[in-house]
């Protein structure tokens, strides 16, 4: 069985005061490269996930949201080893073959950005990378997405290390 974890990075700018940022829309041209329904869904699970964490969609947003995506495939890690040898009278050799085992895994990035409204400072930026089925059903594809955005906003905003 596969592990199906989604891990996320963070990063912001440090001298960032997160409690002026209140109200969100999303950039206009916005071009996430997920699929016309997945970005829907997306967009969809964000915005509920987003007034749960007390930030409301405006017309006139405190920060916007830009959204990229990448699909990748990882190579395989897993390898069968053969080898064939021999020796006799002064005479030796040897063979050996690495034969790849298992489908290598198809992973999806997509990255949040945070944008200051007024200055078009980015101010806090999430990477998520998890594992995608492209044969995944509606229902699949919204609780994956649904999964990515809570450990995204899991980290927002970002815990203060003193």
């Amino acid at each position: 069985m596969s592990c199906h974890v989604v891990r996320v990075q963070t990063d912001y700018e440090k001298k960032t005061d997160f409690s002026n940022y209140s109200t969100y829309n999303y950039y206009d041209d916005l071009e996430t490269g997920l699929s016309v329904l997945d970005e829907k869904r997306l967009i969809k699970v964000l915005d509920a996930a987003m007034q749960v964490h007390g930030l409301l969609l405006s017309e006139e947003p405190d920060f916007l949201i830009n959204i990229q995506s990448g699909v990748f495939q990882t190579a395989r890690n897993n390898t069968v080893g053969l080898g064939v040898g021999g020796s006799g009278r002064n005479v030796g050799g040897g063979v050996s073959v690495g034969i790849p085992i298992g489908a290598s895994k198809v992973q999806r990035e997509i990255q949040f950005d945070f944008v200051d409204s007024q200055k078009e400072m980015l101010f806090w930026q999430a990477i998520s990378n998890s594992s995608f089925n492209e044969n995944s059903t509606p229902v699949e594809r919204e609780r994956k997405l649904q999964e990515i955005v809570e450990k995204v906003l899991s980290k927002y905003p970002p815990k203060s290390r003193k």
